[in-house]
């Protein structure tokens, strides 16, 4: 059996964990989803909307939550994973607003939906700050405010801050500055895709947990899709395969997605006397502008929980529980908090982590081929919370009415065919790469105070062309 990692949002659910059923035996059903993440709870909750009498059914390889739904930051942003000029690039300036627009607005309506099945995540608008802290970062960030606005992004979706301003919301050490979006919210993700999971049972649908799927058959003209498990099968008119991080280790799919680990680690409850000299009490998320990408949220019961990208990529995209720890990325994310927070007392209570999905160009999408009955979501490269919500939405739309355009299946990520990573050793040495290259710069940032070389390389590394 698969067990979630011990970590700070794992131990302070308000219920333990029980696990439901597995598969045991024959089912015959309207739509399957294969993982029981944000993806495939959201994509059956809003089926459910839709269509009150559609027959779901959720296969989950271990608990709902046990992937990077119930581990992650706890950041439900408008974040999108790929840079905004390269959206435009790709797909126009029409599509990169409506995009925007769209995400901007699922932050609001998913705290709304959150409220509305009686979910107690902890959910606070409170947006998010992106500290400079050096005179590089800050003109960096000076530069991607004005470019935003240049853009047609309003000032009410991103401005500077000069740092009184910036402190009245949160503070770091050495910050000069800070870029600041209200298009955040603070949440506690394992309360959230635990109370999902329940909401969409209390709707209808049937969660099945500890049950590994191990072969998937597309549909033709003549039958339906069919998916097997050790102890049952399911056939279905869609199927829809929600597996994130993990989709590598699904068969045929070892190329789609490359799992890469992101670790976390939390703090005691703190005393009231740090907490007033940094503030963050308005729930809103915090990181600065270096390359390797570190993000951080004061919880609701007062802590700060803190992670960070750095570990290694795993040659062949293997996933396996004992690449969760890694040692040494602890104690680096450690060694910044202590950096972001010289007067932070007492020890780290909790460390954890697990794998995200990073597609190749760093775009997520959502499919749905109605010849073979099959549907996908993912690629959220970290910024899932919100684009999982959108995507289950987008999925919901495309199964029930597939004829009929909406705000959701015209996203430019929807409906689109990604590019599949390059063989290994390509594949390991291009990932590993791109990480090396965000630690060197940020080095060289700190020493020199200039840009690096490595992180124009970095850019070129994951710029594809438009199309």
């Amino acid at each position: 059996m698969l067990t979630p990692p011990r970590s700070l949002w794992w131990s302070t659910l308000k219920e333990p964990v029980v696990p439901r059923p597995a598969l045991s035996s024959f089912l015959d059903v309207d739509v399957a989803i294969i993982g029981g993440g944000f993806t495939g709870l959201w994509t059956a909750r809003e089926l459910q909307r839709r269509d009150p009498h559609l027959q779901i059914v959720v296969l989950e390889q271990s608990v709902c939550g046990f992937g990077a739904s119930g581990r992650n930051g706890g950041w439900a942003s408008a974040l999108y994973p790929v840079d905004d000029d390269a959206v435009i690039a790709r797909y126009g300036h029409d599509a990169f607003h409506h995009q925007r627009t769209t995400l901007q607005r699922a932050v609001v309506s998913l705290g709304d939906a959150i409220a509305a099945d009686g979910i107690d995540a902890d959910y606070v608008r409170g947006g998010t700050l992106t500290f400079a802290r050096s005179e590089l970062q800050a003109r960096r960030l000076r530069a991607s405010v004005a470019h935003a606005h240049e853009r047609g992004v309003g000032a009410d979706d991103v401005r500077w801050l000069e740092p009184a301003a910036a402190a009245e919301m949160g503070s770091l050490s050495h910050m000069l500055g800070a870029s600041y979006s209200p298009h955040c919210a603070r949440i506690h993700p394992a309360r959230l895709v635990r109370g999902l999971a329940d909401a969409v049972e209390r709707h209808g649908a049937t969660i099945y947990e500890n049950t590994t799927v191990t072969r998937l058959r597309p549909g033709s003209t003549s039958r339906r899709p069919e998916l097997w498990s050790v102890g049952g099968r399911v056939r279905a008119r869609v199927v829809v395969r929600a597996t994130e991080g993990f989709t590598a280790t699904f068969p045929g799919h070892r190329r789609d997605l490359a799992p890469v680990y992101s670790l976390m680690i939390a703090t005691d409850p703190l005393p009231p006397s740090f907490l007033h000299d940094v503030g963050f009490a308005g729930g809103t998320t915090f990181a600065d502008d270096r390359h390797l990408v570190i993000y951080g949220q004061r919880t609701a019961d007062n802590r700060i929980a803190f992670g960070g990208r750095g570990a290694p990529y795993h040659f062949g995209s293997t996933v396996e529980p004992r690449y969760d720890a890694n040692d040494r990325v602890f104690t680096l994310l450690e060694e910044t908090l202590r950096e972001l927070f010289p007067s932070l007392p007492g020890d780290i209570a909790y460390r954890w982590g697990g794998p995200l999905a990073m597609p190749r160009d760093l775009s997520p999408s959502v499919n749905l081929d109605m010849s073979t009955g099959l549907a996908a979501a993912g690629g959220y490269t970290g910024d899932g919370v919100v684009l999982s919500y959108v995507a289950g939405q987008a999925l919901a739309d495309l199964i029930t009415s597939p004829d009929t355009p909406t705000e959701v299946t015209t996203l430019p990520f929807v409906q689109r065919a990604g590019r599949r990573w390059e063989f290994e050793p390509l594949r390991w040495m291009g990932i590993n790469a791109a990480l090396g290259a965000a630690t060197w710069s940020d080095r060289v940032e700190r020493r020199r105070e200039r840009t690096s070389v490595a992180s124009r390389a970095l850019d070129r590394l994951f710029s594809q062309p438009p199309r």
